[in-house]
């Protein structure tokens, strides 16, 4: 991988579209009935975007990500990967994937790990091992490269999952909730991984049920209920409220403050709520957790 990033122009068309998706799971013991897990489902993705497909726990994400991957048949309707139906074998050639539970060998090493699903993509020599340590570097595992994955932790599994979705140096990589039970500083370096894969022009498809995640790193989110598209566009459009406006205000005086206030009481706007900025939780454990470990650093020095 390199570090310029791809151009995006060079692309065929759409990196993932979706037409007419529906999928129905039929209930053992009862031919007539049928659980409908996506329904009419359209979708398009740019090359080079990071799309978010959001929804509760059983609204059909994971199974509109497998049926995007050929994994699991469509009842009706088609999906396409660089404008190749996707179930053919080809279309996957471009795509890198980290499903929400990956399984690993446990009794493998990292180096180990990425040297198997490298060599399974026809990988071999020299240009395998320079691939390697490419994407341990890449996901901050370098130190941790002969350490059995029995001993790693949630995040850094995630990260050597995310390393061998890349071990081909796909075009597209779909990540099935990708910081799903890691901690909030694993969290941060798995989204800045996404971020960094953004940057050089590879095209992000992920699900998530969480939107503070998805709001950090997505160019466009769907977000989808009982198997429904519900909507779809750029965040800060869709969680815009059109009738308010926030103004966030540092180091303003009392005075300053009354005066604006005087000045919306005077117009036909409204004052809804005066209050101070707030943070949130994962921000105040990750700025905590750096002091602390600021703290523990200089007092090692001493």
């Amino acid at each position: 991988m390199t570090d310029s990033p791809r151009s995006s122009r060079t692309e065929p068309g759409p990196a993932v579209a979706v037409y007419g998706l529906t999928k129905t799971f039929s209930v053992p013991l009862h031919p007539t009935r049928g659980i409908v897990a996506v329904r009419d489902l359209n979708l398009r993705i740019e090359p080079g975007e990071v799309y978010g497909l959001l929804g509760p726990n059983g609204s059909g994400k994971s199974t509109t990500l497998k049926i995007i991957l050929g994994l699991v048949s469509p009842t009706r309707g088609r999906t396409e990967i660089f404008g190749r139906d996707s179930r053919l074998v080809e279309s996957r050639e471009a795509v890198g994937f980290l499903p929400e539970n990956p399984y690993f060998y446990k009794y493998l090493t990292g180096q180990e790990t990425l040297r198997f699903f490298g060599r399974l993509c026809g990988l071999r020599g020299a240009p395998l091992t320079a691939r390697i340590e490419e994407l341990l570097e890449l996901v901050g595992l370098t130190k941790a490269r002969k350490r059995r994955l029995g001993v790693y932790s949630k995040g850094m599994l995630q990260r050597i999952g995310l390393a061998q979705a890349l071990i081909h140096d796909p075009r597209l990589v779909v990540l099935d909730e990708p910081t799903a039970g890691v901690d909030p500083a694993g969290s941060r370096e798995i989204r800045d991984l996404i971020l960094d894969l953004k940057r050089r022009g590879i095209t992000v498809l992920l699900s998530s049920h969480l939107l503070a995640q998805a709001q950090e790193i997505c160019d466009r989110v769907g977000i989808l209920a009982d198997g429904v598209l519900v909507c779809q566009g750029h965040l800060q459009e869709l969680i815009a409220i059109e009738s308010q406006t926030e103004l966030v205000i540092a180091d303003a005086s009392a005075q300053l403050v009354n005066e604006i206030e005087s000045v919306i009481s005077r117009s036909n706007a409204k004052l809804i709520e005066r209050r101070k900025s707030t943070t949130t939780l994962e921000r105040l454990f990750l700025e905590a957790t750096a002091k602390k470990d600021e703290h523990e650093s200089r007092m090692t020095k001493e």
